[in-house]
């Protein structure tokens, strides 16, 4: 399989060396990403049409290359599809805020591998009631609701293996059995699912103190109905240089209110009127970056929330860093009106 490193050329090397590894690759373009930062893109085009103007083969590769690339930002994804529709290219790399090459997707559908293996943990919160899904938790439980044709915690894995995780911890409780089943028969996944029973419900909190003494390393923890187009590495990185003991993964909203809303005076008058005010927030996508500590210090048995364990911290003084990201990056299974949503997108994109 071709690794995103098979794609990536030195800015110095001649117009011959990228000939030939345009065709050891089979690929119509390569990258100058010195550092892994994209600085231009150069295409089997873009070459010959340097070429016909009379350069050379021995010419240095920037000379002929595309200075102004496109490329999107990794969590934007969801719309690289669509952006290279609008542009009439057949690759557009993904990058980090950094400006660094983190994947390229490819028109065609090719996957390339990238060298990225983190080996960071990942626990999952799956042992809640999914009342919100009703009457569909009734029958399976929320791990297992369909989502296309994988039911939503197998996609929330599939995406952190991606950036190269291979340890997952789940934690289960309602129909605990039914989760087990589904998954002991998925004996090909490219990474090690263990499940930690949960026997009262503990909250999305709780739960963690049965992780004790299995966590010694910064980990993931997640929700099972959050799915992020997020480049985890970025959000890693930012979790480490900023010091953080947890970091809380927050998607902007932006909401209007349909109605004229009115201010009262504390004497019953009008103090001000607004018409159709509208709002933006950042709110908990329910996917954190969580220092091993917290799970040690944890209560046993208690029933708690995570944004309550979060808070006691910050009251605290402890660094509570918050990662920002687009709307459209956050999908919440949770709400039985966003799943019809994203299963009507997906359908539609099937015929």
């Amino acid at each position: 399989m071709l690794k995103l490193e098979d794609l990536l050329i030195d800015g110095n090397q001649t117009i011959l060396a990228a000939m030939q590894s345009l065709d050891t690759t089979g690929q119509r373009i390569m990258f100058l990403a010195p550092g892994g930062i994209l600085e231009a893109a150069l295409t089997d085009g873009d070459l010959r049409k340097y070429l016909l103007q009379g350069g050379s083969l021995d010419d240095p590769v920037f000379k002929a290359a595309n200075h102004n690339p496109k490329s999107l930002p990794i969590e934007e994804r969801s719309g690289a599809k669509d952006a290279m529709i609008q542009y009439g290219i057949d690759a557009l790399p993904l990058l980090d805020r950094t400006g660094r090459i983190v994947d390229i997707i490819f028109a065609n559908g090719l996957d390339i591998v990238s060298s990225k293996d983190s080996g960071i943990p990942v626990v999952i919160n799956a042992g809640g009631l999914g009342t919100r899904l009703q009457p569909y938790t009734n029958i399976l439980p929320k791990p297992l609701i369909p989502v296309g044709e994988k039911p939503i915690s197998e996609m929330i894995m599939d995406r952190f293996a991606e950036f190269g995780s291979r340890e997952f911890y789940m934690i289960v409780n309602y129909k605990k059995n039914m989760i087990r089943s589904y998954y002991s028969e998925q004996t090909d996944r490219p990474y090690q699912l263990d499940f930690v029973e949960e026997h009262e419900f503990l909250g999305t909190g709780g739960g963690l103190c049965l992780m004790k003494g299995q966590l010694h390393d910064t980990f993931f923890f997640s929700n099972c109905d959050t799915l992020l187009d997020v480049d985890y590495a970025d959000v890693y990185r930012r979790h480490r240089e900023q010091g953080n003991l947890i970091t809380m993964i927050c998607a902007s909203k932006h909401v209007q209110i349909p109605y004229g809303v009115v201010d009262l005076a504390e004497d019953g008058s009008i103090s001000a009127m607004r018409e159709k005010p509208e709002f933006s927030f950042l709110t908990n996508t329910g996917v954190y970056v969580v220092e091993p500590r917290v799970v040690d210090e944890l209560e046993d048995g208690k029933k708690q929330g995570f944004p309550d364990v979060i808070e006691r911290y910050r009251a605290t003084g402890e660094r509570i860093g918050v990662y920002a990201i687009q709307e459209e990056s956050w999908i919440d299974i949770g709400q039985l009106e966003e799943l019809e949503r994203i299963r009507e997108k997906i359908n539609s994109k099937a015929q």
